[in-house]
Order: C-alpha cells, then sequence, then structure tokens
C-alpha cells in the first residue's frame, strides 16, 4: 500500500511528535462531500487557533497510528489523552502545517420526522506538526494496509476481485467457520435480474457489513414495501450485493455503493450478483479455557474491537455487528454486564449469533431506512 510508512510497522503502529493545539465538536451528516469535509475541518482551524499576533496553547503529544487504533499520548509520560479505533475516523485533512482528525460518534435519536437524516457528533482534533502531511497519508494509509492484509490473509489478489475469482479464492481457503464455508458454494451466488420502471427507484436499503467481514461488500438492510426489490421476490434481507450490472461493490466504501445504486434510477432493468445470506451468522469461537482471552471487546452489545489472528477472528467475530444470541441464550435485552458475564464464562465451543448492528438498528425501528 504505497504511502510514507513500512505497512508492516503500520501493523504495530507507528508514532509522530506533533504539537494539540485543541478539540472542538461538530454536527455533520456521517458522509458529506469532501469540499464539506474540508470546510468541517477548516472550520475546526478556525475555532481553535489562536489570533493572529496572540500565543497558541500547546501540548507536545506523540500520535499512534496504527491498522486498529489512533492514539494522542502526552509525550512525557505516554498516557492516552484519547483513543479513536480506526473504524470512527471519518476524515483527515492536512492545512499546512496543521493536521485535522475528525472522529465520528451518534448523536441520539430525534423523534421529530422520520424523513430527517441522521446526524452524527464529530470530534476535531488539531494538531501542529512539520510532518503535517506525512501523518495524514500514514493514516489514510492504515486504512489501506488493513483492507490489503485481510485479502493477503485469504490469498486474495486485490486487482482480481471479479465474483467469479473472489468465489475461488475462498474456495481454496481453509475453512474457519459457517460463513467462510457458505461464501465459497458456487450454488449460494447467483446473478438476479430486476425489472423496473424509469425514474423508480430500486427499494433497497443497505448498510456495511463489518470490519474484516470475510466478504467486505453492502448487505441489504431493508426492502421497500411495493418496490421493484420486493416485487422481483429474489431478494432477501441479509443478501450481499458482489456487483451491479457488472461494476464490483467488492471492497467499496458504503457511501459509493450507495451512489452507484441510485444511478440505476433511470434504467428499466437492473442485474445483481449476490450471495444469498440469513441476516444472522453465526460464529464458532474454540475456547479451550477460560484463560484463553476471547480477543474481542463488546460494548452494549456491539463488537467493537477485534484482536487480529485471535481465536474471535477465526471463529467468524467482526467489528460492527451485534450480538444476538450466546449458546442458545439470547441477549437483545440483557443488560452489558451480563453479557460480558457469560463472554468471560463460555468455554469449549462457543456460539454466537451476529447480524451487522446498522442492520439490527432498522429491522428493529431505531433507525429509518434510506432507500435507493
Amino acid at each position: 500500500v504505497p504511502g510514507p510508512c513500512d505497512p508492516e510497522d503500520l501493523l504495530d503502529g507507528v508514532i509522530f511528535g506533533a504539537k494539540y493545539l485543541g478539540s472542538t465538536q461538530l454536527v455533520s451528516e456521517r458522509n458529506p462531500p469532501t469540499r464539506v469535509r474540508m470546510a468541517q475541518a477548516q472550520e475546526a482551524v478556525d475555532r481553535i487557533k489562536a489570533p493572529e499576533g496572540e500565543s497558541q496553547p500547546m501540548t507536545e503529544v506523540d500520535l499512534f497510528v496504527s491498522t486498529q487504533r489512533i492514539k494522542v499520548l502526552t509525550a512525557d509520560t505516554q498516557e492516552a489523552m484519547m483513543d479513536h479505533s480506526l473504524q470512527t475516523i471519518s476524515y483527515i485533512a492536512d492545512i499546512g502545517s496543521l493536521v485535522v482528525l475528525m472522529a465520528r460518534r451518534r448523536l441520539p435519536r430525534c423523534s421529530e420526522g422520520a424523513e430527517e437524516k441522521r446526524l452524527y457528533k464529530m470530534i476535531c482534533h488539531v494538531f501542529h506538526s512539520t510532518d503535517a502531511q506525512i501523518i495524514a497519508q500514514a493514516i489514510g494509509q492504515a486504512f489501506g494496509v488493513a483492507y490489503q492484509r485481510f485479502l493477503e490473509a485469504n490469498s486474495i489478489d486485490p486487482r482480481e476481485l471479479s465474483p467469479r475469482q473472489y468465489s475461488r479464492a475462498l474456495e481454496d481457503q481453509e475453512q474457519h467457520n459457517a460463513e467462510l464455508t457458505h461464501f465459497s458454494r458456487q450454488e449460494n451466488c447467483k446473478d438476479v435480474c430486476i425489472q423496473k420502471q424509469k425514474g423508480e427507484i430500486l427499494g433497497i436499503a443497505v448498510v456495511e457489513s463489518g470490519w474484516g467481514s470475510i466478504l467486505p461488500t453492502v448487505v441489504i438492510a431493508n426492502l421497500m414495501h411495493g418496490g421493484p426489490a420486493e416485487r422481483s421476490g429474489v431478494l432477501s434481507i441479509g443478501d450481499r450485493l458482489m456487483s451491479v450490472n457488472g461494476t464490483s461493490l467488492v471492497g467499496l466504501p458504503l457511501a459509493t455503493c450507495q451512489s452507484i445504486i441510485r444511478e440505476l434510477k433511470h434504467q428499466t432493468e437492473v442485474t445483481l450478483n449476490i450471495v444469498h445470506c440469513p441476516p444472522v451468522t453465526t460464529a464458532v469461537i474454540r475456547r479451550p479455557d477460560s484463560k484463553y482471552q476471547l480477543g474481542f471487546c463488546v460494548e452494549n452489545g456491539v463488537i467493537c474491537s477485534l484482536m487480529r489472528g485471535g481465536i474471535a477472528e477465526r471463529g467468524g467475530i467482526r467489528v460492527g455487528h451485534r450480538i444476538i444470541e450466546i449458546n442458545g441464550q439470547s441477549v437483545v435485552a440483557t443488560p452489558h454486564e451480563k453479557i460480558i458475564q457469560l463472554l468471560t464464562q463460555a468455554v469449549s465451543e462457543v456460539h454466537i449469533k451476529t447480524m451487522p448492528a446498522s442492520t439490527y438498528r432498522l429491522l428493529t425501528g431505531q433507525e429509518q431506512p434510506i432507500f435507493l
């Protein structure tokens, strides 16, 4: 992956020296255009930077950048001032000798107006460094390394991601879990044709499959009642979209996939390549004894971080998924402490049913679907 760092170093983490100027908060849509992001970064700088002629408060810090996390450490004691998992980083900008790091947090859902767009709180950190551009490039590179390492672990050439080649590559791999077995079966991968009126939307809502998913592409999370997708009878909630009219969606950001699907509005016939999947997947973790770490963290039922190469990752656990059931026991309405207790005590063969957290929120009415 091109960038200023050795990709191997980013797996363990690279530290850059910088001066911390301050932080501010903005409210934003999840994925606004780049020009809006850049304007937000400039607004953050304008809020924090001292006016011309006045002294600027600064704190010497170390920026820790890896394929897992971005941390801000005090330069002398190395205590963590801030700690963000990589997947929450929404935007990085370098403006001259300044670096703006934007991390996303969701605001509480507003009950007014179901059509209102979901807003997120952006935590914007501003740093000064002569290596501002290199730092921004290194953080961007960390995203690329994280994805490429996943592909390489499965012997997949990033330049060859056609559905057929991807399926063949999966068939050659050692099968660690039911998800991989399912995806490697050719009968589960098929082309479907959707007939629709010109100007009519397809009528699907899609979400991310979760970082590190065996099949990194979008998942159908909802079907619009009476829409072309539902009328066709060939699509189901949980299906993974491999390609649209021959354009592969594998490995693309959610916003890019949504844009590609929106462009189908003026067509009367759409061909989708899908892998038919149930909305809930089962991970099987083989844990000989409770002294072995499961290797993942949970927050309110959602898997928020995962140890690379650990038994949980090998068993099929994915970041961004909501735990539905542990060894046959439903944990949908279970308090956080009880979920942790169940996981801590679970040994031998641990069966954990999960689904993408965004799919769960749509199915339980916590969010309104955006149909494309």
